[in-house]
């Protein structure tokens, strides 16, 4: 698999509630930098990110490029909760090592992100 595919196909697990297929796809060692989360392993990623599984409806992509082990994506992932439904768009720079995602950074308005999230 290419490490386009990978990514891809981990953002699709990911972003369909699939964490235990998603998990496949990251490296022990996994980093993630987040505005709003940072880890340094996949266990850390994984219940750091378990909260937000109900509430993510997929993404469509919007450009997903490869350099050599790094990979590139610009998407817009779905969400829906209580409070509101909409999109975020996702800047996504990957690190594929040994066919597994050894690191992700991400960015996104986190203003946009909030405004879909319930008060309380």
């Amino acid at each position: 698999m290419s490490n386009t595919a990978i990514v891809e196909s981990f953002l699709t697990r990911f972003t369909s509630g699939d964490a235990a297929g998603a998990a496949e796809l990251l490296d022990d060692s996994f980093v993630f930098h987040g505005p709003m989360v940072q880890t340094d392993n996949k266990a850390a990623f994984l219940e750091a990110t378990a909260p937000l599984a109900p509430m993510l409806q997929g993404y469509e992509m919007h450009r997903l490029w490869e350099d050599g082990d790094e990979v590139c994506a610009i998407y817009d992932l779905h969400v829906a909760t209580p409070a509101a439904s909409g999109s975020v768009t996702v800047a996504e720079w990957s690190v594929v090592n040994d066919d597994k995602i050894a690191s992700q950074r991400i960015v996104f308005d986190t203003a946009t992100f909030a405004a879909l999230m319930p008060q309380g």
